[in-house]
Order: structure tokens, then C-alpha cells, then sequence
């Protein structure tokens, strides 16, 4: 009966801490503040994507907030979705209030939205691939995005889970493969899902995803958004019209400085946002690349 019993206790409370290995314990105190302990900070990939939206983190990935995620992610340690989605919850209210780095933006019909907007708060999770769904036997974001939603409306807030990307075909394994490949494995490979446009509208759109390292998995997101939702507001056209001008501004300014280039390489997503959204779209994560954090550029 003994040992019966400790089986069962096994399925309920992991034997070790997901971050160090502490017996009997989800998260020990010390990994818990690794994970919680600091203040939420702007992130940017040391070579920023196009398109990138503004990314808050949680924690730098590294030593036991590593170990927590792959616990959770690749070993099905599922007790820890509840802290990792309580840090998730902490970096979406720094991106949603820190207004230095949301701008009040002019939309198609002339109207604007920014950080003072109002509107539920809309977890949008990144999808994960439906191979690795059903390996995993589960979807670890998914279900990080929605305990953060729980966490936001425990403090008083209204928010809740918005699954509304999906992969439009097949991408391959991330892992091993650098940024410059990264981006061309994910260009276009994701989409709204009909009608998901509607439920966007007049939300705070956050795009939620465990980890950021080169930022293309978010800007690729972000990218879908903005133009189901500029599909939306005005039709196809006006997505065509706006992609054709952020790519005729591009060619206008390769041959400028490499400031100038970078000045509008890092400009450019917010002149994507549309009429649907309560605001930009915004980004954030558990945890990003420890260098993401030490570019002193927030």
C-alpha cells in the first residue's frame, strides 16, 4: 500500500524540482525567483528581425529557468505550467504598461491606437507543429498561455487564450538550424484561422510563445496578424497596399547608412498596425537568449 501510494503521489507532485532537482517540490523557492524574481524587461535578438514586435521577457534562459522549460516542454512535467505561467503573466503586463516603447500609431481610416488603449487582453500562443504536438502529448505554450490568462484575471483583469494561428504548411525541426535559416523555414508558414480575425478585433493582442532566441518564430506571427487583421478592416487590398509600400521604403533606403537601415528595420512594425486592434501588437515570453538581455538598448 505503501508503495501504491508513492506512485500515485509521483503523478501528482513531480519527484524533483524542474529546476534543480530538489526532491518533492514542483519549483523550489530559489528557482521560483530565478523565474519570477526579476522585473520583466524589453528584449531584442542581437540581430533584430523585421517585423519584430515588442518582446518582454521574464527571466534570461539559462541554468534552472532552462531546465524548468525543457521539464515542462520535452518531459512532460506539466505541474510547472502554473509558475511558468505566472512569469509569462508578469512579462505581458511590463509590455502592456511600459509606455516608453509603445507608440501611438496612425491606422488606415486615420484614428489611432496605443499604450493607453483599452480592451480585453488577448493571449494569442504561438502554435507549435502538429508533429511535435503529438509527440509531446501536449501543447506546452498553449497551455503556458493559458494559466498566464488565469494569473491576469486573478489580479483583476480581463484576459483570456485567443488560438488563432496555425501553421499553413509544413515547417521543419528549428532546432540546429541559425537565424538566417530560421527566418526562411518560417516566412509565411503561418496564418489566422478563419474567422479569427473577428475575435482579434478590438483586443490587446499579445503573441505569447515559452522562449525567444532569434526573434523569427514572433516576427513571422506578427506578421500573420497584422495582415488578417489589415485583411480585415479594408480588405485584401489594403494589405497589398502596405506591403507594397514597406517594400518599396526598404529598397528606397539600402542605400543609406547602415544606421538609417537598421533605424528602419526596427520602425517598421508599427506602421503595420490596423483599425481591428486596441493598440500594436506586442510579444512576450517566458524567457529569451541571456545576450537579448545584455544589449543595453531598451
Amino acid at each position: 500500500m505503501r508503495g501504491w501510494w508513492q506512485d500515485l503521489t509521483d503523478l501528482v507532485l513531480p519527484a524533483e524540482c524542474g529546476g534543480c532537482g530538489t526532491a518533492r517540490t514542483v519549483l523550489c523557492a530559489e528557482c521560483r525567483a530565478a523565474l519570477s524574481g526579476a522585473v520583466p524587461r524589453r528584449v531584442r535578438p542581437v540581430s533584430e528581425p523585421h517585423g519584430l514586435p515588442a518582446v518582454y521577457a521574464a527571466a534570461p534562459y539559462a541554468g534552472e529557468v532552462r531546465a524548468a522549460l525543457l521539464a515542462h516542454k520535452e518531459r512532460g512535467a506539466l505541474a510547472l505550467a502554473g509558475a511558468l505561467g505566472a512569469a509569462l503573466a508578469g512579462a505581458v503586463r511590463a509590455g502592456l504598461r511600459d509606455g516608453r516603447t509603445v507608440r501611438i500609431v496612425a491606422s488606415w481610416s486615420g484614428t489611432a491606437g496605443g499604450a493607453g488603449a483599452t480592451g480585453p487582453v488577448l493571449l494569442v500562443p504561438v502554435p507549435s507543429a502538429p508533429w511535435a504536438v503529438r509527440a509531446r502529448g501536449h501543447d506546452p505554450v498553449r497551455r503556458i498561455a493559458l494559466a498566464a490568462a488565469a494569473e491576469l484575471r486573478r489580479a483583476g483583469g480581463s484576459a483570456r487564450v485567443a488560438p488563432v494561428l496555425r501553421q499553413r504548411r509544413a515547417v521543419a525541426d528549428q532546432t540546429g538550424l541559425n537565424s538566417r535559416q530560421r527566418f526562411a523555414n518560417l516566412a509565411g508558414a503561418l496564418e489566422v484561422t478563419a474567422g479569427g480575425a473577428r475575435l482579434l478585433a478590438g483586443g490587446r493582442v499579445v503573441l505569447v510563445d515559452d522562449l525567444v532566441t532569434t526573434g523569427a518564430t514572433l516576427a513571422e506571427a506578427a506578421r500573420a496578424v497584422r495582415e488578417a487583421m489589415g485583411a480585415e478592416e479594408a480588405g485584401e487590398g489594403t494589405t497589398a497596399v502596405y506591403r507594397r509600400a514597406a517594400w518599396e521604403g526598404r529598397e528606397e533606403r539600402q542605400t543609406g547608412s547602415r544606421e538609417e537601415r537598421a533605424k528602419w528595420t526596427r520602425d517598421a512594425p508599427v506602421m503595420a498596425e490596423v483599425n481591428g486592434l486596441a493598440g500594436p501588437v506586442r510579444a512576450a515570453v517566458v524567457a529569451a537568449a541571456p545576450d537579448s538581455f545584455e544589449m543595453n538598448r531598451n
